[in-house]
């Protein structure tokens, strides 16, 4: 074999062998630090990469949690939807899981999310009933009235019970936990903290994302219709008024 030839080969072999680790070693490094979910659960979104947060109002890790998860959804990937997912392992867990809905359905989640985990963490309070959660959202500029007809609603019941079904489904023994698209359930104990913790979440959100992409259907082109010059005038009887669609 030509000297040139036998260099190119081997230059070659070399450069494969180094790319190799390169490209595994985030798997390798991060393999450990989360848990397949078996089997896989549903997301809200198909279109993206969901990224669920479960958690507790009364959690402690939780709330010392949440300045880490709000610097990350600020920067987070396009590709990602960040949702918050109430845990529900008993009653007192499901009626938090229905204040977090209750202030979903008023939109008012920004104000009230910090709220409810300062009125239990830093003042002290036991929302333990509805009255009690009903001061925090009342104190938030929200009237009584609201609160009441959307806390007892059958849209936040239903959400709660989905709710009780995703926290059983994804496996998980604690919270705080993160969920990646409904396949791998993280941990800050097995991803080593909360900043790795995430770090990891960016690496299968990706991963994720290009399996995503890799499996979309390519898009056809289509040949616009003509239309044409002159089209027919409908007489006034047959044009019918447009119904507004329902408000759900």
């Amino acid at each position: 074999m030509k000297r040139w030839l036998l260099q190119l080969f081997t230059i070659g072999f070399i450069g494969i062998n180094a790319v190799l680790p390169v490209a595994h070693a985030e798997e390798e490094l991060y393999k450990d630090a989360y848990t397949l979910i078996n089997p896989p659960q549903p997301t809200a979104n198909s279109d993206k990469v969901e990224v669920a947060e479960l958690f507790w109002y009364g959690c402690p890790h939780c709330f010392a949690f949440e300045p880490y998860l709000q610097a990350w959804s600020a920067k987070k990937a396009d590709y990602i939807d960040y949702v918050h997912v109430p845990a529900v392992f008993n009653n007192n867990w499901a009626l938090h899981a229905k204040a977090f809905y209750t202030a979903e359905t008023l939109g008012v989640v920004s104000k009230l999310h910090t709220a409810l985990f300062n009125a239990i963490h830093v003042q002290k309070r036991k929302l333990s009933d509805e009255a009690s959660i009903m001061a925090v959202f009342t104190e938030n500029g929200v009237s009584e009235d609201d609160f009441k007809k959307t806390f007892s609603s059958f849209s936040v019941d239903s959400k709660m019970r989905r709710a009780n079904v995703l926290s059983v489904g994804y496996g998980a023994t604690g919270v705080p936990a993160i969920v990646v698209n409904g396949k791998y359930l993280l941990s800050s104990d097995k991803a080593g903290g909360y900043d790795n913790l995430l770090k990891v979440v960016d690496y299968l959100a990706e991963k994720e994302y290009k399996a995503m992409k890799a499996t979309a259907k390519p898009t056809t082109e289509t040949t616009p219709k003509t239309v044409p010059e002159t089209t027919p005038t409908p007489t006034p009887s047959a044009i019918e008024p447009t119904k507004p669609a329902e408000q759900k």
